[in-house]
């Protein structure tokens, strides 16, 4: 609690990569109370090479939302560099990032995937905790149509990210695997659910696809807020305008009601059909720049968390109203 206010409201932040890094950015500014639930479906690079190897969880996500909610002090601050840091060299110690491993050491010595977790958030001094979103590793399946008509299914996350097409579908093997018990009793707990920013199909739509974790973000009491994208990037969402992520959000989780839509105008084609999408989820939209002042698509922890607190706190007035109170 901070002094003079009523308890922190409690966020959980779901996502992965870069992406879930911005927001965690943000909320480490609003809040104490702060959960991060992370995609376990990376297969590529130092994170894929252990989950080959000994058959763990990919750690590199979980490693980088810890870095970015390492305490604020010199302590923090070097413990995250050491954690963010990769070796170098001519061996098999090439690209591995030294929070990796000690990840994974953790989990090896403690036989606990959570209690590693929080033992490398105490190290960190870190400004809330971090999950798994399922128990065990996952791949992502797509089916993607091309421009000539044609149909292919792309396997593993790294290969969906950069996939050309169109994806039309999005699947998880295991197809029903078991969700982070703590993750769902975070999402239960929750007075605000944050969904974005990041690569849409491979760190954000992933979670509505682990049934536990879909359950609690359908039933918790928690307001939930999307967080659009600064642009529509490359490989898996390369030409596709900002409004219909909500579009391909909707088709994976129809029943799934959204507060709040974030987005920065730069990014927005149409602001007028982006209304309209926030509206079919029952979501106000929030148009406000919350970019890097360089024009570079990366999210500004200050601009980010003035938005989202303007959102909690009911402080916006809608671009477009509702068609119903709720």
């Amino acid at each position: 609690m901070r002094a003079g206010h009523q308890p922190d409201p409690a966020f959980v932040a779901l996502g992965g990569g870069h992406g879930l890094s911005a927001t965690l950015s943000s909320l480490r500014l609003m809040s104490d109370q702060l959960t991060a639930v992370v995609t376990v479906a990376d297969d590529g690079g130092s994170s894929g090479r252990l989950r080959d190897e000994l058959g763990v969880l990919p750690p590199g996500d979980l490693r980088m939302a810890l870095a970015a909610l390492c305490d604020d002090s010199e302590w923090g601050r070097l413990w995250r560099d050491v954690m963010q840091h990769r070796f170098a060299s001519s061996g098999d110690l090439d690209q591995h990032a030294v929070g990796n491993l000690l990840i994974v050491a953790l989990w090896e010595l403690l036989g606990d995937t959570v209690e590693g977790l929080d033992w490398v958030g105490k190290l960190l001094g870190a400004r809330g905790r971090v999950l798994p979103m399922a128990a065990v590793p996952l791949a992502i399946e797509a089916d993607v149509d091309d421009a000539y008509g044609g149909h292919r299914v792309v396997r593993g996350q790294s290969s969906v990210a950069v996939t050309t097409g169109r994806i039309t579908r999005l699947r998880l093997v295991p197809d029903s695997p078991p969700a982070c018990p703590e993750a769902v009793a975070a999402i239960d707990a929750a007075d605000w659910v944050v969904l974005g920013p990041g690569s849409w199909f491979t760190s954000v739509l992933p979670h509505l696809l682990v049934p536990g974790l879909s359950d609690a973000l359908h039933r918790t009491p928690a307001r939930r807020i999307v967080v659009l994208n600064l642009s529509a990037g490359t490989g898996e969402t390369a030409g596709m305008p900002v409004e219909q992520h909500l579009d391909v959000l909707h088709r994976h989780a129809p029943d799934l009601r959204i507060d709040a839509v974030v987005a920065d105008p730069s990014a927005v084609g149409d602001v007028a059909e982006l209304v309209a999408r926030a509206d079919e989820l029952g979501a106000r939209l929030l148009l406000r720049q919350v970019g890097v002042s360089d024009g570079s698509p990366r999210h500004d922890p200050l601009r980010l968390a003035a938005a989202l607190r303007d959102v909690v706190e009911g402080t916006f007035g809608d671009v477009g109203t509702r068609t119903s109170d709720r």
